[in-house]
């Protein structure tokens, strides 16, 4: 598979997000995830992508991840439809597409309401990187 570059609405969009979690108006834990985004951007997976590490990246989403994302990550279920989940088998990235911001959005939730809790206690940081490989294996065209 093939990594594509984000459409410049797509950015757009993104920006729009940052520039709105940054304001003092949003949520401390919200404007410290804008900060940081421009390293985040940069950041790659201390975890390499390898067949153990998508097999460990499976696991771990089939227990923290699949109740709101589905099974199969296409965000196909009734909780997934009622939530606005995210479906992780289309090329569209709404909350970054760094393997940095993958995994912010993993361990830190996404906001601004937080339907999509974090797992930051709940898995090691080496597990959230294995969950970034599995979730950039789940489309055809990697994002």
């Amino acid at each position: 598979a093939t990594m594509t570059e984000p459409t410049s609405s797509k950015l757009r969009a993104a920006d729009r997000w940052v520039a709105s979690v940054a304001s003092a108006d949003a949520p401390a834990c919200d404007r410290s995830v804008a900060r940081a985004r421009p390293r985040l951007e940069a950041h790659r997976s201390a975890v390499a992508t390898s067949a153990a590490s998508v097999t460990a990246g499976q696991q771990i989403y089939q227990k923290q991840c699949r109740m709101c994302h589905g099974a199969a990550g296409a965000a196909e279920t009734p909780v997934a439809k009622k939530m606005n989940a995210s479906n992780l088998t289309d090329a569209t990235w709404t909350y970054g597409s760094t393997d940095g911001e993958i995994f912010a959005a993993i361990q830190d939730g996404i906001g601004p309401d937080f339907k999509m809790k974090g797992l930051k206690g709940k898995v090691t940081d080496q597990d959230t990187w294995h969950l970034v490989n599995f979730v950039r294996s789940l489309s055809s065209a990697q994002k």
